[in-house]
């Protein structure tokens, strides 16, 4: 494809005097608007003002610099229509082959503290997306650029002379994708504002922009389901999404559920962790200085349901873990880094899959969402960390410090535990997991059940109150000292009557982690 003109007018100038030096180069015209002409100009690259091309100075603090015939026609124009050309010939017009335009940065702009809506206003880009929609439409004749990464590609495309249309829809398919996103961003932002321009913490009109990952899934949750795996450009830097898959097979859609379970709560340790997952609950998890110790800890903890589990390491993983995992069925490890020894170790086990992970620090802030026939629910994410001071011991008897550690531990776990859920915990391993039973009761029994006689003296987590007495009463049977609940319930005081019967430490932290 020949290129003859290009208009370069750009927001995010990475990399932007480099290819405009690059095109004018290879022949090509350059027009250009604002900082972006001043940029090039300093950088001794030539350039038309546009205002110099159409004959209208740029107006009205620079609101109305492109929007003009001279532009639009330029960019629009059917290069096999005799009608489109003669209009071009009558009117002075010159046909544009590529358009180079990023948009203002609004939601950086209003994301800023004191942003009032005039602020918010002056940076809805409208010449921008007008340029960026007609290149996109008419991308059978002009190459549309909206994405500095792009730049390497369309040039080299251009001295192979494979700038073909198929590479030019694409590139119009991501300039629809950022005008979309642009939009929806200046939707959310708006109708989430009182009248007063204060806001509200969820918006009347809620738009996101998800992007398929890679190939579509082998199927869903079943083979009978299609499936494919989206990434949130909001959450960039602290998803799974985010993960760089070393070896393996391709992950299926139950492996990045699960996994993703495990890489959330591996983040909610500072210490050096393992957390085992089966089917999105955790169903080994421990701390401890020495790695491969800890990770056989976490397995032992339930190694009939480790057994092609998902484990993940907040800590690089070592070569004497590798050798343990290299022993038995795993699906996938992730893990802030791979020794040597650990990636020679597992290379061996060519189905398993291993995920390099940017950050396990613990996630702050951002959005949830959960699909419901007919809608969305939407909510923050449960982002809270536990600080000791802020619980209450409502006991007779107060826990000793290896008990706290252990609720404490606990506590974190039982976050991340389908609701109702119970965590046995002791010397920082799980004994018993109880989740997603229909009364708290049962999960107590199913994880003591599955301690054994190991859960003696142990601590022991519960994500909400106890209703009554009876679960109390069955942490007792059961062995164990302590327990951490978030209180609330209309009967505390007979819960805390039958702890005190029982010489159990009790602690109330009067906050819940309900996970459904």
């Amino acid at each position: 494809m020949n290129i003859q003109r290009a208009l370069i007018s750009v927001s995010d100038k990475t990399g932007v005097s480099e290819f405009a030096r690059a095109l004018a180069d290879r022949g090509v015209d350059i027009l250009s608007t604002g900082g972006t002409a001043r940029l090039l100009r300093e950088a001794g690259i030539p350039v038309r003002d546009v205002s110099d091309y159409t004959g209208f100075p740029e107006m009205m603090d620079g609101r109305v610099k492109t929007l003009n015939p001279k532009v639009h026609g330029g960019i629009l124009a059917r290069r096999d229509n005799e009608a489109d050309l003669a209009a071009m010939r009558e009117h002075g017009i010159e046909q544009i082959d590529l358009v180079c335009v990023n948009l203002y940065p609004f939601r950086e702009a209003v994301a800023k503290e004191g942003c009032t809506i005039d602020d918010a206003i002056e940076n809805i880009d409208i010449g921008g997306p007008c340029m960026v929609r007609a290149a996109a439409k008419n991308h059978r004749f002009v190459t549309i650029v909206v994405d500095p990464s792009d730049y390497a590609m369309v040039l080299e495309s251009l001295d192979a002379d494979t700038l073909n249309e198929d590479k030019r829809r694409a590139l119009a398919v991501k300039a629809f994708a950022h005008t979309a996103a642009y939009d929806g961003a200046i939707a959310n932002h708006f109708s989430a504002l009182n009248a007063d321009g204060s806001k509200r913490d969820f918006p009347d009109i809620f738009t996101r922009q998800f992007i398929k990952t890679a190939d579509e899934l082998r199927y869903g949750e079943n083979p009978h389901q299609k499936g494919a795996f989206y990434a949130d450009p909001e959450d960039e830097g602290v998803s799974l999404a985010d993960c760089q898959v070393l070896q393996g097979k391709a992950l299926s859609y139950n492996n990045i559920a699960d996994a993703d379970a495990a890489f959330a709560l591996v983040r909610d340790f500072e210490a050096p962790a393992v957390v085992i997952v089966k089917h999105a609950n955790p169903c080994g998890v421990a701390t401890g200085a020495v790695q491969a110790e800890t990770y056989e800890r976490a397995r032992a903890a339930d190694a009939v349901s480790a057994f092609g589990g998902i484990a993940a390491f907040n800590r690089p993983l070592e070569g004497a873990t590798a050798k343990l995992i290299a022993e038995t069925f795993m699906e996938v490890i992730i893990a802030p880094g791979f020794d040597e020894e650990a990636r020679e170790i597992l290379a061996a086990k060519k189905n398993l899959r291993l995920l390099l992970a940017p950050d396990v620090a613990p996630v702050s802030g951002g959005l949830e969402f959960k699909r419901v026939n007919g809608g969305l629910l939407v909510q923050e994410r449960d982002a809270h960390m536990l600080d000791r001071a802020a619980c209450k011991v409502v006991t007779h008897r107060a826990p000793t410090e290896t008990e706290w550690d252990d609720m404490l531990f606990a506590w974190t776990v039982a976050k991340h535990v389908k609701s109702n859920a119970i965590v046995f915990a002791k010397n920082g391993v799980t004994l018993g997991v109880g989740a997603g039973q229909m009364n708290r009761v049962n999960s107590t029994r199913i994880a003591a059940h599955h301690g054994g006689e190991a859960i003696k003296g142990s601590a022991v987590a519960s994500d909400a109150f106890f209703p009554f007495r009876d679960g109390v009463d069955a942490l007792a049977e059961a062995g164990a000292t302590a327990v951490i609940q978030p209180g609330g319930s209309i009967r505390d005081e007979e819960v805390i009557a039958a702890a005190n019967e029982h010489g159990i430490a009790m602690i109330f932290t009067g906050i819940r982690h309900f996970r459904h």
